[in-house]
């Protein structure tokens, strides 16, 4: 009975379940028949939304959205890919976004649609260009429709100044200039060659001139924003990086340069988010990945910076701020080979970086280089005004190679807690070839400032004088020049002619060699209320400028400000970390002044641990101990910062005042005495009583 009902449920079940897989099998050759109908649709041109998207795509591009504009054009090409016009727009909003390599095979398009060869001539170029092919872009160009003579002349001198021919490209800029006077584009490659010549005041010029042809022109305004920055500094340029990305917040060059002035402004976690759009606009941008690896460094996390410079790969061999980062990194990290291979050439392209040579010489000495790294050190440490660091490498270097006498002496320079005056940075050739080389190219400034050099260094003050006096003349818009003029002055003790000098470099480029230069001239020409003002100014802009930081936290110590100074110099250890002696006995200087020994006495330990040998950082841990009311410690570091030193009249006094605390009245007389041999001693009531005590 049971087994009959199952039979009989089964049998039911049968054709219910055959039903089902037919209507399955129904509904399924209906969603192919629906999938095959929405292909055949979305495989059919739309010319209706190509064109809208094209109209689109154009007005972005008028309203200097490249980006926007892109976007559109590709949706265009798709709609209708047969479109002329959409392939055209496509062209135009790459190259706008500098691909010419994505533009070229638009325009290849763009002509088998139906446009003719020298409709496109001036494009086809620029994109030859933007891909490193400035012959074949010449060859292009020449071809060129007539109604794009501006155009045409602007990628004609582009192409001109890749290959080396700036006569040639400044006049095919003027002729662009005359067939199109009103065009931005044509005033920004203008400034962009003029910056590369080194004439900035021209490229300022050309700058203003751009935004004020075209203020919604994104080029125009980076361009503009980086001149901003060179003139005025970091936190006026902003708003001319902000108003290009309010244009086309994708614009890949707006978004590293707004990156770099955030990152060296202080704003790490702006300049991150600019560089992590960057990175979005072009994915793998060594640029990008280079400023965030200065962000991790900064912030001390060297693993990651080292991790970025890798993924950045070879593209930062062009980048030498990016070498000089990696050299450093690789320096921390004992890889001395690879150190070299990025340092070598950023010393051989420029000679004068320091810092460069600094690193380069550490990693010679750590493989075994050292007559290596004393020649690379020799033209440093030659200088009057020499660091302490760069003559402790060379005195380790001469250590090495057994000559004691040499190490002695240099290290007695680098315990000395004064430096010299600044010197011209020497050279390797003699004058007669330096001069030679100059009367044979005499409009080229790379060949007469060694020259100028040279002649400094050889004493002819005059000579050199006259010589960079005529090299300002010839290129009035080259900071380089007038900062010529003004080293040479300041050889001759011409402290306010030289400072007149460096003011007109700093009204065109107001960097930090400019800054540290001019405050340097018009405080040695008695004039440091001027000064005062010209560093203030500087940090309104460059509010984390290192060298600046330390200056004014030395003039507020001078001062007796000690509560700014703390505050200046604790911004200034936040950014170069707490392995500086120099800084660390500032610092206890500073908090000695205001009260606060027990601070002050862990900043100058701290000091003298890193440099045991300078008497300053003895000085700074001594009188913070006597300050804290141990002055038996405090005597013996003073009395070997007199060792060390003994013409310092500070320290004399120091010393003199420990010993008088101390009840030695007459050791504390001759301290005092000897403090007041030197005339530019200023405590001299104090020590003339103390000396006068019987």
């Amino acid at each position: 009975m049971t087994s009959s009902r199952n039979r009989s449920r089964s049998a039911r079940r049968k054709p219910i379940l055959r039903r089902l897989i037919v209507l399955g099998g129904a509904i399924g050759a209906f969603a192919l028949v629906l999938a095959a109908w929405f292909a055949l649709v979305r495989g059919r041109p739309d010319p209706a939304a190509a064109e809208q998207a094209v109209e689109r795509s154009g007005k972005l591009l008028e309203a200097h959205n490249a980006s926007a504009a892109r976007d559109q054009a590709r949706v265009a090409v798709r709609a209708d890919p047969g479109n002329a016009q959409a392939h055209l727009i496509l062209a135009k909003a790459l190259l706008a976004l500098d691909d010419g390599a994505a533009a070229e095979p638009e325009l290849r398009r763009a002509l088998e649609a139906g446009y003719k060869p020298g409709q496109v001539a001036h494009l086809r170029a620029h994109a030859l260009l933007l891909q490193g092919e400035a012959e074949k872009a010449l060859a292009e160009v020449a071809k060129a429709d007539p109604r794009a003579r501006g155009y045409a002349l602007r990628i004609r001198a582009r192409a001109l100044a890749a290959l080396g021919k700036l006569p040639e490209a400044f006049a095919a800029l003027d002729q662009a200039v005359r067939a199109a006077p009103r065009d931005a584009d044509i005033q920004v490659d203008a400034g962009r060659l003029k910056l590369d010549a080194g004439d900035v005041l021209g490229a300022i010029r050309a700058s203003e001139q751009a935004v004020k042809l075209d203020g919604g022109n994104t080029d125009a305004l980076v361009l503009r924003g980086e001149m901003v920055r060179s003139q005025f500094g970091l936190i006026a340029a902003l708003p001319w990086f902000e108003a290009a990305l309010q244009r086309d917040p994708e614009d890949y060059g707006a978004l590293i340069e707004y990156a770099a002035t955030l990152g060296d402004a202080g704003r790490a976690v702006d300049s991150l988010n600019a560089t992590r759009r960057a990175l979005a606009a072009r994915p793998g941008s060594p640029q990008a990945l280079y400023l965030q690896a200065v962000i991790a460094a900064r912030a001390g996390n060297t693993d990651l910076a080292r991790s970025l410079i890798e993924r950045a790969g070879p593209g930062l061999a062009q980048i030498p701020a990016a070498l000089l980062l990696g050299g450093a990194l690789d320096v921390e990290s004992a890889d001395y080979e690879q150190a070299m291979d990025k340092l070598r050439p950023v010393v051989a392209n420029q000679p004068m970086n320091l810092a460069a040579r600094k690193l380069l010489a550490v990693a010679l000495l750590r493989t075994d280089s050292a007559r290596n790294a004393i020649d690379l050190l020799r033209p440093v440490i030659e200088r009057g005004d020499a660091d302490s660091y760069a003559l402790t490498l060379a005195a380790r270097g001469y250590e090495r190679i057994g000559d004691r006498a040499a190490a002695a002496q240099l290290l007695d320079r680098a315990a000395w807690p004064e430096r010299g005056d600044a010197a011209a940075f020497s050279t390797d050739d003699s004058t007669a070839v330096l001069a030679a080389d100059a009367d044979q190219r005499p409009g080229d400034p790379a060949a007469l400032v060694p020259l100028i050099r040279a002649l400094i260094g050889q004493g002819d003050k005059a000579g050199a004088l006259a010589r960079a006096q005529d090299m300002a003349r010839r290129h009035p818009g080259a900071p380089a020049a007038h900062l010529l003029v003004g080293d040479t002055l300041m050889t001759m003790h011409r402290f306010a002619d030289a400072a007149a000098a460096y003011r007109s470099a700093a009204d065109m480029r107001f960097d930090e060699p400019a800054m540290l230069r001019l405050i340097e001239a018009l405080d040695r020409a008695d004039r440091r209320a001027d000064a005062a003002t010209v560093l203030a100014l500087f940090l309104s802009q460059n509010p984390v400028n290192a060298a600046a930081l330390r200056v004014s936290g030395r003039w507020q110590l001078a001062a007796g400000d000690y509560d700014a100074a703390i505050d200046t110099l604790e911004l200034l250890r936040t950014r170069t970390g707490d392995g500086d002696a120099a800084l660390n006995a500032d610092l206890a200087v500073a908090y000695t002044g205001a009260g606060e020994f027990e601070t002050a006495a862990e900043f100058g330990e701290a000091a003298y641990a890193l440099a045991p040998a300078n008497p300053v950082t003895a000085d700074a841990w001594g009188w913070a101990l006597y300050r804290n009311g141990d002055a038996q410690g405090a005597v013996e570091l003073l009395q070997k910062a007199v060792v060390l030193a003994p013409h310092h009249a500070g320290l004399r006094w120091h010393l003199a005042q420990i010993y008088a605390d101390l009840g030695r009245k007459p050791e504390a007389r001759q301290q005092a005495q000897a403090a007041l041999a030197d005339p530019r001693f200023g405590d001299r009531a104090a020590a003339t009583a103390l000396a006068a005590q019987s």
